[in-house]
């Protein structure tokens, strides 16, 4: 299945503005925003977060299953796609990531 079939099967993130990602000493080390060009991994880091509690090295493995021929590009093309080349890390270096949400303004 193509990123965007299977996009249109994770939950919804429309009451989310971002996502912040933590290191294990708490400082963030990423944003992903709710917007175009960051909408789709906002969604799949958002579902991970959900099933694994964090992005641990397992769910980092879910998500470039996900991202299908994405993952491909990035592997391809190191830092075109920094959200999955940021998956690739966690695996490659066994560290989990936490997530904290940020809530859109209603």
């Amino acid at each position: 299945m193509s990123f965007a079939e299977t996009l249109k099967t994770l939950p919804g993130v429309s009451h989310l503005s971002a996502l912040q990602l933590l290191d294990a000493t708490g400082e963030v080390v990423a944003t992903i925003e709710n917007k175009p060009g960051q909408a789709g991994s906002l969604a799949v880091y958002n579902h991970l977060a959900q099933l694994h509690g964090a992005i641990t090295p397992d769910a980092a493995k879910q998500a470039l299953d996900i991202y299908a021929e994405h993952t491909v590009d990035a592997r391809a093309n190191p830092g075109k796609h920094p959200n999955i080349d940021r998956l690739i890390a966690l695996i490659d270096n066994g560290q989990t990531l936490r997530v904290k949400q940020v809530f859109a303004q209603p």
